[in-house]
């Protein structure tokens, strides 16, 4: 790869220093920035795709714009690589991702020129409408823009913003950035209608002569603005034949224009940047513009780890004899119960290859459905098919659930929907930080009546509970991490598990020491019993007196196994609860309850999420910094 110009980054520490810079140098800025993503992320892997795909709006926004005074709100930090390079971070980007290094997303905990947090999907709209709203009350004439891509824009939390942009006064610009990408191909109506506009050579000049017009008129002022573009607008359609739903919302559109020629994105900026009012542009995009194989498969290069930028080849490890990603275990899964029941639907929003809902819809494209970013919808229509008889399993990630909890209320738990809940993600994520990490599903999913919560150990216990979950009515979640299991042969046969009920996987008598006391026992929930078991051995290993503990994987948060817990408090005089996920509210908390209810009088140590948002690193380094590895868990025990 070519690295002849980026010398000039060099120069850029801010965008101050971007703005000195003459309009013809702003192309070999693109290069070099791109180049800098290009190198950094193939050996600092991260979201890659996306920011290559917004170099050159994003030289023209701090090109044009006072920055930080003026605001630019990110939606979804996947495309903000090119602002942390020219914001002050391009020395430390190659901590990207790491414990105490840059976070992946902005952030305003890292940088003033971070105006908002952008880890989901479709905020930035609302975020920035409240930013130009509250400017124009104090009267300050800062400038507020948005940048939202056309998967993000399908959200609905973005159409609530889109439907309130001119219901208050403001002069917000919103960035649409039309790359008919989120991590899979877009879906949906909206996607095609952009497509429609985009593509409407007819449409678009007529919508070009008339705004024209009104510029050489003097027609663009406030107070003759909504009566001409409405006006305007309707001649349009009916010439056209053809609606531009961002007008009929009152909004002032321009485009569809390139967003690859900086010098062109640069010029439209300026003439619009300081008109009154609310108003959109539409710009083109490619994901992964300026590499090969992104371009030709941005999926795959989303997020493809470390590759060599020469060539493009991905630097994957060797499977062969590791275990499955748990994703690939419930795609397989839910495969062989589709075989058997054609009541069995899939259901996602946006993510078929991050939670591999996408084998279900190779075997059965017509029973399965990616609904887009929309979490509350997929719910709802889920509980919709539920109460026609299906048997939806709506795969959403933990944190991405957090949008959609009324609905799992209302739309399903309040009418007992079969409707099976798969939580991808559950726990600490690792390097995408606070805004991923699915710590809050357990309280939140244990506060809701008739609901069924359950995690599994491993890839054997995942497949019985999915298969559990299928035989048994009403609402479930069955929680699980990102990541592999355990068990390399991880097919077994698909049998129901008693609901509600825990498993004993060591009653704490040791071969060694067979007389050795037994007074405590730890209880996990998940595969993060896997770290109990190398605590357990941590622990006898370093003992000076033998002693042995018991280890019961408890597989249910809700119903709680009673009957275990009873003969648990009655033989153990200390007990350690062990949850991935925080401890306000989860299984920690529950066994507090019972042990209150039961007069249980040992101790009770919880181990979990403390009360506060998590950095990114790696699993382990943020299991060590919560005290959730083996050798913290060993410590408690030997206490």
């Amino acid at each position: 790869m070519q690295d002849n110009v980026t010398d000039i980054l060099k120069t850029i520490g801010y965008p101050a220093d971007l703005r000195q810079l003459p309009e013809s140098q702003l192309v070999d800025v693109c290069t070099a920035v791109r180049q800098y993503i290009i190198r950094e992320c193939s050996a600092h892997p991260g979201h890659f795709a996306s920011s290559l795909g917004t170099v050159e709006i994003t030289v023209a926004l701090h090109y044009v714009f006072n920055t930080p005074d003026d605001r630019i709100v990110w939606d979804v930090g996947h495309q903000a690589y090119a602002h942390k390079i020219l914001t002050g971070r391009r020395e430390r980007f190659d901590t990207l991702r790491q414990l105490h290094g840059l976070k992946g997303f902005p952030t305003p905990v890292e940088s003033e020129y971070d105006t908002f947090a952008a880890g989901h999907a479709s905020n930035s709209i609302s975020a920035a409408l409240g930013m130009a709203v509250a400017s124009h009350l104090d009267g300050r004439k800062n400038k507020v823009v948005a940048v939202i891509g056309d998967a993000s824009i399908s959200g609905g939390l973005a159409f609530e913003g889109l439907n309130n942009a001119t219901t208050h006064p403001n002069n917000l610009l919103i960035i649409l950035n039309d790359n008919r990408m989120a991590i899979d191909k877009n879906v949906g109506a909206f996607s095609k209608y952009l497509t429609r506009i985009s593509t409407s050579r007819r449409y678009n000049q007529l919508r070009w002569h008339a705004y024209k017009t009104m510029r050489r008129f003097h027609l663009m002022g406030d107070a003759l603005r909504r009566g001409m573009i409405r006006f305007t607008n309707s001649i349009k359609a009916m010439v056209s034949h053809q609606q531009n739903i961002f007008e009929g919302l009152d909004l002032r559109y321009f485009g569809p224009v390139d967003g690859h020629d900086v010098v062109s994105l640069v010029h439209t900026l300026r003439k619009i940047k300081d008109l009154n009012g609310p108003k959109l542009l539409h710009i083109c995009t490619v994901k992964g513009k300026g590499f090969e194989p992104a371009e030709k498969d941005a999926t795959i290069w989303h997020a493809p780890g470390k590759f060599d930028p020469d060539t493009g080849e991905r630097l994957t490890e060797d499977e062969s004899n590791k275990p499955p990603r748990f994703q690939d275990v419930f795609g397989h899964t839910l495969v062989e119960l589709a075989e058997q029941d054609k009541r069995i639907i899939g259901v996602t929003p946006a993510m078929p290859t991050g939670c591999s809902m996408n084998i279900m819809m190779e075997a059965f494209p017509l029973r399965s459905f990616d609904v887009g970013i929309a979490e509350e919808h997929a719910v709802t229509f889920s509980g919709g098919m539920a109460k026609e008889g299906k048997i939806p399993f709506c795969n959403i990630y933990s944190s991405f659930m957090q949008r959609a909890i009324d609905e799992v209320i209302h739309d399903v738990a309040l009418l007992n929907l079969h409707v099976v809940f798969c939580l991808d993600r559950a726990g600490l994520v690792g390097a995408d930080g606070p805004t991923h990490h699915g710590a809050f599903d357990l309280p939140v999913f244990r506060a809701i009546p008739g609901m069924t919560i359950c995690s599994p150990i491993d890839e054997y216990a995942m497949r019985k509970l999915m298969y559990t979950a299928y035989r048994n009515d009403g609402p479930w979640m069955i929680r699980y991490p990102r990541g592999r299991g355990s068990r390399v042969d991880w097919r077994c046969s698909l049998e129901e598990l008693p609901v509600g009920k825990g498993v004993c996987l060591s009653d704490g008598k040791r071969a060694d020491a067979p007389a050795a006391p037994v007074s405590k026992a730890v209880l996990s929930l998940g595969p993060i019993g896997e770290e109990v078991k190398k605590a357990i051995r941590l622990a006898e290993a370093q003992q000076k007196e033998p002693e042995g503990y018991a280890h019961y994987d408890m597989v249910f948060l809700k119903p709680l196994d009673r009957e275990l817990l009873k003969d648990v408090f009655e033989k153990y005089e200390t007990i350690v609860t062990v949850e991935d996920g925080t401890l306000n509210g989860g299984l920690g908390s529950a066994v507090l309850e019972e042990a209150s209810a039961q007069d249980y009088k040992g101790k009770v140590l919880r181990v979990g999420i403390p009360d506060e948002f998590i950095e990114q690193g790696t699993v382990s380094e943020l299991w060590k910094l919560c005290g959730m590895d083996a050798q913290s868990i060993a410590n408690i025990l030997t206490a």
